[in-house]
């Protein structure tokens, strides 16, 4: 599903070179749980980034779903990330004059996809999260909780392999916290990979394995252990 081998991203050159990531080496399997923990500078928004085909490494090689990404051209990559990669950011993203129904529309717009379709792909999406009966709401119109939901919903609508989460809980309280990963664990029940990036301990314990990075090393690959649901 996902292969890292000695991923490496440098920023700048010479000097004032800064190296992101050294020498990464992970694998993600079809139906993990994954969170991507460590302080702010230790290299996961930069893997963040990569592995969200957003940005391409210096060195070594990322294969998503069968594709070696740094031999795809720059401009093909925007196919295979709106194809393969649902994201879902802590700032939601949503487009504030467009209701939830057009907002979870708007990926499978880009994918040329009928209108009846989109329209019936993008309303499963919403129940699929619960929001059945807001999907004419405006995000003005809806707590940070169900926008992060309709954001859930986006990143299903194109039927990704994989769910890329940057900080989803980041402007969220606890109880929103918590029903967005009682969201993501039902998710990952129902067989889909997701990958969390967060500094959140409380909330990379809710996954089911924990990679570590500190000053672009992984430090730590470790399952976790469940003794029984914590809220957060």
């Amino acid at each position: 599903m996902l292969k890292v081998r000695n991923l490496r991203k440098v920023y700048g050159q010479g000097e004032v070179c800064v190296e992101a990531l050294r020498g990464i080496d992970f694998d993600v399997k079809p139906g993990e749980f994954v969170s991507i923990m460590g302080p702010s500078g230790s290299g996961k928004s930069t893997l963040m980034n990569i592995l969200g085909c957003l940005d391409k490494s210096t060195d070594g090689v990322y294969e998503l779903d069968g594709h070696q990404i740094q031999d795809i051209p720059t401009n093909e990559l925007a196919h295979i990330r709106n194809k393969k990669i649902g994201f879902v950011f802590q700032s939601f993203n949503l487009l504030p004059k467009l209701t939830a129904l057009h907002n979870v529309e708007l990926p499978l717009i880009y994918m040329g996809i009928e209108k009846e379709e989109r329209i019936r792909r993008a309303e499963e999406a919403l129940k699929k999260v619960g929001l059945e009966d807001r999907m004419m709401h405006k995000p003005n119109e809806m707590s940070g909780g169900q926008k992060q939901r309709v954001a859930v919903a986006r990143a299903l609508a194109t039927n990704p392999a994989i769910i890329l989460a940057d900080e989803p809980t980041g402007n969220l309280d606890s109880h929103s916290t918590d029903e967005i990963l009682k969201l993501f664990e039902s998710l990952n029940e129902e067989g889909k990979t997701i990958i969390i990036v967060t500094h959140e301990d409380d909330v990379a314990h809710r996954t089911k394995r924990m990679l570590v990075f500190m000053d672009g090393q992984l430090v730590k690959d470790e399952e976790v252990k469940h003794e029984h649901h914590r809220s957060v």
